[in-house]
């Protein structure tokens, strides 16, 4: 199943296609800059019965060194799959688009990155008929954005850099100039970033963090809220001016997301604690757990599920009867 946060960290591209330009220059990178960019279909699937789907293309337009092609995939984990997909698409996209492609890889960790950027040849012994060797934005090399300012010359790049920093120890800073930054900003502005930003870091300790920026911060979840209640005072006849109403509403607002986040917040944590439970039992009890297995309990957040693991847990004589 696609993530949430795999979706965020191309689909940021199809919502501001200039992006690019920022990256590579963040990255380093001397490409012409562009002047047009259109969002092209992601679907690569072959006559046969095989689906293959770039995460997001574009066609970039340059001045002087004419179009070419931007292939932008979202990568969470490392996948010795993934060369063998990513050489088909760049030689699919020339071959279809007779247009000179570029493949970018978005990473979250470290590791993944440093896995992704690695030139990948592709022939026989030594002579390489293809090398597949991608642009990799990750937390190695994107932007730290930790002031308000910053975060306002380029909202786009400063989301996606946010997203990219999900695990870093300077996450609580970057966030907190994203969230100060909004603040100014009009909601048909403010709310697409915050969104954005809530998908991009899925289930990462980040969220929590941005969840309670977000109610202090921003209100918000009180829009709908706040149209409901103007609308009751004024049918009702009630004296109260806007501004007081507003501010009830945003109390109330407040206090009930306040409510909500410390509630999914205590959820996660207690199913975070059981997850580590689970696997401490194993461990003492000399079952082997894959390092796939370990990911797949920790990543349950499901509290009857966990309990069930556990019991079994007790008892079981491999790891096949505690998940089974």
């Amino acid at each position: 199943m696609v993530s949430s946060s795999h979706e965020a960290m191309h689909r940021i591209f199809q919502d501001h296609p200039t992006l690019f330009s920022r990256v590579s220059d963040a990255l380093g990178l001397r490409l012409p800059p562009p002047v047009a960019v259109s969002v092209l279909p992601n679907d690569v699937t072959e006559t046969e019965p095989i689906e293959r789907r770039i995460d997001t293309l574009l066609r970039i337009e340059t001045r002087h060194d004419g179009p070419f092609l931007l292939a932008i995939e979202a990568q969470r984990k490392k996948d010795p799959e993934k060369s063998v997909s990513w050489s088909y698409y760049l030689a699919y996209l020339r071959s279809k688009y007779r247009l000179p492609p570029l493949l970018l890889v978005v990473c979250q960790d470290h590791a993944t990155a440093e896995w992704a950027a690695r030139p990948e040849p592709i022939g026989f012994c030594s002579w390489p008929s293809l090398t597949v060797r991608p642009i990799v934005a990750g937390p190695h090399n994107m932007p730290v954005i930790t002031e308000p300012d910053q975060v306002r010359e380029d909202f786009a790049l400063a989301a996606l850099a946010a997203i990219v920093h999900g695990t870093s120890p300077d996450i609580e800073g970057i966030l907190k100039a994203m969230s100060t930054a909004l603040m100014d900003e009009p909601e048909a502005v403010g709310t697409p970033f915050v969104e954005l930003i809530f998908r991009g870091l899925g289930k990462l300790p980040a969220a929590e963090i941005w969840s309670k920026l977000v109610v202090v911060d921003l209100d918000f979840y009180q829009s709908d809220f706040m149209k409901k209640a103007l609308a009751k005072a004024r049918a009702e006849g009630l004296a109260q001016a806007d501004a007081e109403v507003r501010a009830q509403a945003r109390a109330e607002v407040r206090a009930q997301a306040r409510a909500e986040v410390r509630a999914e917040v205590r959820a996660e944590s207690e199913a975070r604690q059981a997850a580590k439970d689970v696997l401490a039992v194993l461990d003492k009890r000399g079952i082997d757990v894959p390092q796939e297995a370990r990911e797949h309990i920790t990543h349950c957040t499901d509290p009857e599920t966990l309990h069930t693991w556990l019991l079994r847990a007790v008892t079981a004589t491999s790891l096949d009867e505690v998940l089974e």
